[in-house]
């Protein structure tokens, strides 16, 4: 049985609350002062009152009338943030807690729930402990580090990044380079990323662009379509590309539909290039006996010692005693392997076939 959707009412404006409607139709309060969203059960006048009471109460907002939600109402719904408006100054305390919160948690790739369950209690816990106050519990709890909240956070920093990157491509001096690569991810979904090189201040820098899902068919045709859509949203062109890197798939270099001859029809300008690595890991195919031999002989021994699980038990011992940085032998695959080479976890020697140290390499021996 679902429960009962409650509806939003310009009344609620007062407690400084603005309504946000879902794609299945329900409505949530967002807090106009601290951009916390809450959830459809919490419209309700005592909640929202709760909330401004708890949170900001003892803030500017204290005394702010009807009349004036209204008017912060009206820019916040226009704008969708008002830090940029002075509603919150930027260098709010609690503001820039809460988005050097989500920084780090972005950083480390953490579920965006960790800010409201982990961080913040035991950020409260150490002010208790230390400080022996609660002025700085009481300011610690006010700083917003929900779910919706940290998402929101992170995609502000995103955005922002993002319009940093595009207005250093239309201030480059010179034309910027593309490299595409489609993929598909561990949901079977085909994913396009797409990296830039461009001049600024003197110096080459190169970029994450943007990564985009194909969600129906990953042709030529729906690949060029994505990097268009993405041009034409951030105001940039192909007159700006000098140079696109793709791999040797035929999607990409097909001469008559593939996606370089897509862009040559467009912007004759652009040379579309295969990526090195792929040349790389083909040139790799044919080994000249002796390094072939190597190869072999590495492989073998990486498959001696995973075959078994005591084996591989002693193999990790072993490289505890050496002081090795890393104690886990992965299996031989093309993926892993592309460049036919590897690196040593016990001696730290890097096993690029055709130098001498690979014969003589400790683990070798020890195996």
């Amino acid at each position: 049985m679902s429960s009962k959707k409650r509806k939003w009412s310009d009344e609620y404006v007062q407690y400084g609350f603005s309504c946000i409607t879902e794609l299945d139709g329900s409505q949530r309060p967002i807090c106009m002062i601290c951009n916390a969203k809450l959830s459809n059960s919490n419209l309700a006048p005592a909640k929202l009152k709760e909330h401004i009471e708890k949170l900001h109460g003892d803030g500017e907002y204290k005394n702010t009338t009807l009349a004036e939600f209204k008017v912060k109402r009206a820019r916040f719904d226009d704008k969708a943030t008002l830090p940029a408006l002075g509603f919150v100054p930027i260098n709010k305390p609690i503001l820039t807690a809460s988005y050097e919160v989500a920084y780090l948690i972005a950083k480390q790739g953490e579920p965006h729930t960790i800010g409201e369950t982990l961080v913040k209690p035991a950020a409260l816990k150490m002010a208790n402990l230390i400080l022996g106050t609660t002025a700085a519990e009481g300011k610690l709890s006010q700083i917003p580090l929900s779910n919706d909240t940290i998402s929101d956070r992170i995609g502000d920093m995103s955005n922002d990044i993002l319009a940093q990157v595009v207005a250093d491509l239309i201030s480059s001096p010179a034309k910027f380079s593309l490299q595409l690569d489609e993929t598909t991810d561990v949901a079977n979904l085909s994913q396009l990323a797409v990296f830039v090189r461009y001049v600024k201040d003197d110096m080459i820098k190169e970029e994450f662009l943007f990564c985009k899902p194909l969600t129906t068919t990953s042709k030529a045709a729906d690949v060029k379509k994505l990097v268009d859509d993405f041009c034409r949203d951030n105001k940039l062109s192909w007159d700006m590309v000098s140079v696109v890197c793709t791999d040797g798939a035929p999607v990409m270099l097909g001469r008559k539909s593939g996606f370089g001859a897509l862009v040559n029809a467009g912007a004759p300008h652009i040379v579309v290039t295969h990526c090195i690595l792929h040349r790389h890991a083909l040139a790799t195919k044919t080994l000249p006996p002796k390094m072939a031999e190597v190869l072999k002989t590495v492989v073998e021994c990486v498959i001696y010692v995973r075959n078994s699980t005591l084996r591989h038990r002693i193999f990790s011992e072993l490289c505890k005693e050496m002081g090795a940085e890393f104690e886990v032998l992965m299996y031989h695959s093309n993926v892993r392997w592309l460049s036919q080479s590897c690196f040593c976890l016990a001696c730290g020697i890097s096993l690029v076939f055709g130098r001498a140290p690979t014969l003589s390499c400790r683990l070798l021996q020890k195996i």
